[in-house]
């Protein structure tokens, strides 16, 4: 018989936000554990490993210019290290790119030198790591709406709610201890929708202003800084979710002469007044997604499931990637035109569209039919390895449709050779892609994941049933 006692402890586990169970963007590549590196094996290979959260909000550069909060203070720390180097060679700095909650198991393992979140991280649950002195104290964690919906001034108001959190959030514990109170009182727990592994932190803001998702929790210096980009988003300061945290890097204990250096450099380290002025440039010239589930895109996409179904079974695809590139394209008009030759539903070009044989594009079945043949092209021709899961080659087939397939060939071979995962897209090819070409061609494949991933979070009601077939008496 199961005492009262150990029951109320079992409901209450269970009503813990869970986990994230992640997909993986795609294969991840075999790294072998590294020997743990103090300052003087660093200076003499003359390259300093950095793990570095791959939010581009921490660690983005895009085309020589730092839009990663951490990028300015480690190229600082580079510039430190090599002013005080005695044999007069310089350190050069590996930027590493981990999931959050990936960094201190790698830094661990002995696969970077130094981690540096740009957020707020938790050093409880890993061994024989050390932490910096603090970058940034008294760090709050903020409830984030959108302006119009309903405020917020108590945690407990969120009984029933959805929050959705990244990986690695430093609210889960919050959550976590809000719910065990809410459970001795009877109420709802609040629910985490953990999201897709190919958002970041600066995706969920966006979305949040889209109406896509509606409440998340960031820490304050991210809310302030997206607020300059994301005019709509609101923030319920008044909500207590945490103690206010502490900002570090961190090293392994053993490299103590490493956290000697960092800790001397950061006494006198100063944010540049001018750091975010490339920030605010880059993205405000940048398209920023909408709800493509507004009622009336709603009613449009469902006008046009038919056929997009229809040529999306034909090529062996998802119809919603159809429909998520549709909405990016023309925002599901199949009358839209542009002065340079893209035409329809899907923007497609009449030269495009010849090259893989339908010659009129003008009607809306032709149209998509040229355009998920197109892709179905590139997808064949130049992104059929297993080695890339679904998603990953999708996103691949997207960057190569908007710019062009040996361009985006070029970046995972750049990619490989810099040590980063050629097969993923997300946060890793991409890094290239930013720093070769810019914004243009990242947004434009994270807009339309952002579309595909609101239409299969309500994939169930935009795909009703097959009716029933009567059976004969």
């Amino acid at each position: 018989m199961i005492r009262p006692s150990a029951l109320l402890v079992l409901c209450l586990t269970l009503l813990l936000p869970m986990a994230a169970v992640a997909r993986l963007d795609g294969p991840l590549e075999v790294t072998k554990p590294g020997k743990v590196r103090d300052l003087a094996q660093i200076r003499s290979s003359r390259t300093l490993r950095v793990l570095v959260n791959q939010s581009r909000n921490s660690s983005g550069e895009v085309q020589g210019q730092s839009i990663g909060v951490e990028y300015h203070r480690l190229r600082a720390f580079e510039q430190y290290l090599n002013g005080h180097a005695r044999d007069g060679q310089e350190i050069n700095l590996k930027i590493i790119p981990k999931a959050k909650d990936q960094l201190l198991g790698a830094l661990a393992r002995g696969e970077g030198d130094l981690v540096a979140p740009g957020e707020l991280l938790d050093v409880k649950a890993v061994h024989k790591i050390s932490a910096s002195e603090p970058i940034a104290s008294g760090v709050p964690l903020w409830l984030v709406g959108v302006k119009g919906e309903r405020r917020f001034t108590r945690l407990e108001q969120l009984s029933g709610r959805t929050l959705t959190l990244t990986t690695g959030s430093a609210a889960a514990d919050a959550i976590s201890q809000v719910n065990q109170k809410l459970a001795l009182h009877k109420r709802p727990p609040v629910k985490v929708e953990w999201v897709d592994p190919s958002l970041a932190v600066e995706d969920v803001l966006e979305m949040v202003q889209a109406g896509i998702f509606h409440l998340t929790i960031v820490e304050k210096p991210i809310a302030e800084r997206w607020s300059k980009i994301l005019p709509k988003l609101r923030f319920d300061k008044q909500v207590v979710i945490s103690e206010p945290g502490d900002e570090f890097w961190f090293v392994r204990q053993d490299a103590s002469m490493l956290r000697a250096s960092i800790d001397r450099f950061l006494k006198t380290y100063r944010t540049p007044s001018d750091q975010d002025v490339a920030f605010q440039r880059i993205y405000r010239r940048l398209y920023q997604v909408r709800n493509p589930l507004a009622r009336a895109d709603r009613q449009r996409l469902e006008k046009l499931r038919p056929v997009l179904q229809k040529h999306a079974r034909e090529q062996g695809m998802d119809w919603l990637n159809l429909a998520a590139l549709a909405y990016k394209e023309s925002s599901l008009d199949p009358g839209a035109r542009n002065s340079g030759g893209p035409t329809g539903l899907m923007q497609i070009t009449p030269s495009a569209a010849q090259r893989v044989g339908v010659n009129n594009i003008e009607s809306l079945d032709s149209n998509v039919q040229a355009g998920a043949r197109y892709l179905a092209m590139i997808r064949r021709k130049f992104f059929s390895s297993p080695k890339l899961n679904e998603r990953e080659r999708m996103a691949f087939v997207l960057a190569a449709y908007n710019m062009g397939p040996e361009r985006v060939q070029g970046m995972r071979t750049e990619a490989k050779r810099r040590g980063l995962n050629p097969n993923q897209w997300f946060f890793q090819v991409e890094r290239i892609a930013m720093e070769q070409v810019g914004m243009g061609g990242v947004s434009y494949v994270n807009s339309v994941n952002k579309y595909y991933l609101a239409f299969d979070r309500e994939r169930e009601s935009l795909e009703p049933p097959a009716p029933k077939i009567a059976s004969r008496k």
